[in-house]
């Protein structure tokens, strides 16, 4: 049985849609992450699975029970804001034992969860203090174990990182994932950063505007994007997208990109079938490797590539990033630190046809 089943959710105020048609569905233990650009509606996704926002349509069932209308209190729930929603008179201890106080839990058992999820946390030495003398990594441990105390069957987590600088988000991260995996939670988390869904999710939910462009894993959603926009918004850097012309011959795909001032570069893919005559390129930057004489890496065939014109190289310590033009668009490639590239030179680039995505640049849907 899954532990939330979402069918068919609608959500509008007044005439303005917000969500369309959402159909999820995760199992115990799951970590999924909702992910997308500002405004997208994955928090107004999040407070509707809380119960903080009506349904507009549709249902949303949590651990098999129907709770579309049901309070948020009576959800079996708990939820980590963003502001981390501390009361700022109160200890430590006394923020992450209050809930269990006005649900009427005995003292020996509010006693026996604090040390449990304080030494979980590690904030036992911050019991005493109030959220005014913490920093915001352990303001967020606080709010954390909030929600741990509860025992709940799902746990929500609106951006809970986006206050926190960047060192300290990783650090929570690997945090918040140990602790997913301590406890097998089933977690529902809400972020804007795509590096964060990467390493957190189970599974990927990736919203424009209200709707669900695609659901899978972090290795389904990085290796075969269902679109152009789940293709440039998943990875840093993005995938390249390469506008392209398709021409069949002698039973193989030939694929022709523009290059300023040369040639085409003509790439063979021997495998590809039935592509439109216009297409765009989807390669993402680790997978265009320097090509060195006859000697292709696995996945690139012979013809899958050619010298390009290198405009900017960006050494990045274990990587060196170059970019060429091609398509009329800037390209990225991924490689090697000691890779001999120049900036303003000819190189030769390589890309790994195993890994290439191909889309359609009239509604930007994935075609292979």
């Amino acid at each position: 049985m899954p532990i939330l089943q979402i069918d068919h959710l609608q959500k509008a105020y007044g005439d303005t849609h917000i969500l369309h048609d959402i159909n999820i569905s995760i199992d115990e233990g799951d970590f999924l992450v909702l992910v997308g650009p500002s405004g997208c509606g994955k928090s107004t996704l999040l407070n509707c699975i809380a119960g903080l926002e009506p349904i507009t349509g549709g249902d949303i069932e949590i651990a098999g029970r129907n709770v579309t209308g049901v309070s948020p209190k009576d959800r079996d729930i708990a939820m980590v804001f963003q502001s981390y929603a501390l009361y700022p008179t109160m200890t430590v201890a006394k923020n992450i034992t209050f809930g269990m106080k006005v649900r009427g839990v005995d003292k020996a058992t509010q006693a026996s969860k604090l040390a449990e999820v304080s030494r979980q946390l590690q904030i036992e030495p911050l019991l005493h203090r109030k959220p005014g003398q913490l920093s915001g990594g352990q303001r967020q441990r606080v709010a954390m174990g909030r929600a741990l105390v509860r025992d709940p069957k799902l746990f929500l987590f609106d951006e809970p990182l986006s206050n926190l600088d960047a060192k300290l988000r990783v650090s929570m991260r690997t945090e918040i994932k140990k602790l997913h995996q301590d406890l097998n939670a089933s977690i529902v988390y809400v972020t804007h950063d795509q590096i964060e869904a990467m390493t957190l999710a189970t599974k990927i939910v990736v919203m424009k505007g209200g709707v669900i462009q695609q659901i899978g894993t972090p290795a389904e959603i990085y290796n075969r994007p269902a679109n152009m926009f789940v293709a440039d918004f998943m990875g840093s850097p993005a995938m390249n997208l390469i506008p392209a012309r398709v021409r069949s011959e002698g039973g193989q795909t030939r694929i022709e990109i523009e290059r300023d001032g040369a040639e085409p570069l003509v790439i063979t893919d021997p495998v590809a079938r039935d592509l439109p005559a216009q297409i765009v390129l989807g390669v993402r930057p680790e997978d265009i490797h320097e090509a060195t004489g006859n000697a292709h890496l696995p996945g690139t065939a012979q013809g899958a590539g050619g010298d390009v014109m290198i405009e900017i190289v960006e050494p990045a310590g274990a990587d060196t990033f170059a970019v060429t033009h091609l398509g009329g668009k800037a390209v990225t490639a991924r490689l090697r630190a000691e890779s001999a590239v120049r900036p303003r030179a000819m190189f030769p680039l390589a890309f790994d046809l195993s890994k290439v995505s191909y889309f359609s640049p009239t509604d930007g849907e994935r075609l292979n």
